[in-house]
């Protein structure tokens, strides 16, 4: 694993290139996804991501669409409910590492199935195939206590947003996250996506 320099861009530089991405995603005015030969060449010489994105393994939510992204420009890790986990961190730390990504995106998704696992697990007692219940069980302690006069698409959304922000919260305890917070060098931000629009909405910053 080689070192690159510094980061093409900041944060904010990053955060405003995904929300632009975005935009042209809901307008159907994306770019074309597939790279010529000299962009391949270029590719295997290295990678330089502008961001780092934790994103759900739903096969409706693919970063690089949802953003408007070519190949090169997302460090992109998935696995359901975009939970945090020993694994994720090693790739979390190659990526700020080595990769130098200025800016990390937590990406939950409308209608997410791993949080609904979740609150069944909270509310009813649920129990999963055994290794999707250490994945549950990861999500259920940041999950808000259950509310029973909300209708349960409400529930739902509710949970999905408390999933990112406890994700987000994990993360920034790792003492790698603290140390480039503190230097000024990084931004850790949830997102949510909406299905239905294809908009990504981005939480305040914690």
């Amino acid at each position: 694993m080689h070192d690159v320099g510094p980061p093409l861009l900041t944060a904010d530089e990053a955060l405003r290139r995904l929300v632009a991405g975005n935009e042209r995603f809901q307008r159907g005015e994306a770019r074309a996804m597939s790279p010529g030969k000299e962009s391949l060449a270029e590719l295997a010489l290295g990678q330089r991501p502008y961001a780092t994105i934790l994103g759900c393994s739903d096969s409706r939510v693919p970063p690089e669409w949802l953003f408007d992204a070519a190949p090169g420009e997302l460090f992109v890790i998935r696995v359901a409910g975009n939970v945090f986990s020993s694994a994720v961190a090693g790739s979390l730390q190659y990526a700020g590492s080595h990769l130098k990504t200025p800016l990390f995106v937590v990406l939950g998704h409308q209608r997410c199935g791993a949080v609904e696992a979740a609150m069944q697990t909270q509310t009813d007692g649920t129990l999963h195939r055994s290794r999707i219940q250490v994945l549950v069980d990861s999500i259920v302690p940041g999950l808000p206590a259950p509310d029973p006069a909300l209708p349960p698409s409400l529930r739902l959304a509710r949970a999905i947003e408390a999933n990112v922000r406890w994700t987000v919260h994990q993360i920034m305890q790792t003492p790698e996250a603290q140390e480039r917070k503190a230097q000024g060098h990084t931004k850790i931000v949830g997102a949510l996506y909406d299905i239905e629009s294809g908009a990504v909405r981005f939480l305040p910053e914690e």
